[in-house]
């Protein structure tokens, strides 16, 4: 990775930490682009690019996208249970019980120790037998 993506990522970190999440996502974005076009980043820094830049979507409530860059994290990186959680978020908050129930799965299949998944699972299954009682 060039000394340029790395500082563009270090100063995204940066800007999102601090909560500066319009400046954040357009330096995720243009890392995401750089790595995309030389194929020389590490995938573990793509993936993580990716989530929080899907947080930062999640957070001004563009759902759709925030689950395609959730999605692309977990393509990068099939290992990273926080963007298996981030979307299973978005679609519990959608009502797609199945997805967000599969999402908290497989994040509990990687770390069964990540107790929001733990506690997100269960609201799942209660939200959704609550429907099915409902009967819609």
């Amino acid at each position: 990775m060039t000394d340029d993506n790395i500082q563009i990522l270090q100063d995204a970190h940066y800007e999102f930490k601090k909560q500066n999440f319009k400046p954040a996502e357009q330096l995720y974005t243009q890392f995401i682009t750089s790595c995309l076009r030389s194929r020389e980043c590490e995938a573990s820094d793509l993936a993580t690019a990716y989530n929080n830049r899907g947080q930062i979507k999640y957070l001004r409530v563009d759902f759709r996208e925030a689950v395609e860059d959730f999605s692309s994290a977990i393509k990068v990186d099939s290992q990273f249970e926080i963007p298996f959680y981030n979307r299973g978020l978005v679609h519990y908050r959608l009502g797609f019980f199945d997805d967000a129930k599969s999402d908290f799965q497989r994040v509990l299949k990687l770390n069964p120790d990540f107790e929001d998944a733990k506690v997100s699972l269960q609201q799942t299954l209660l939200d959704q037998q609550h429907k099915m009682n409902r009967g819609y």
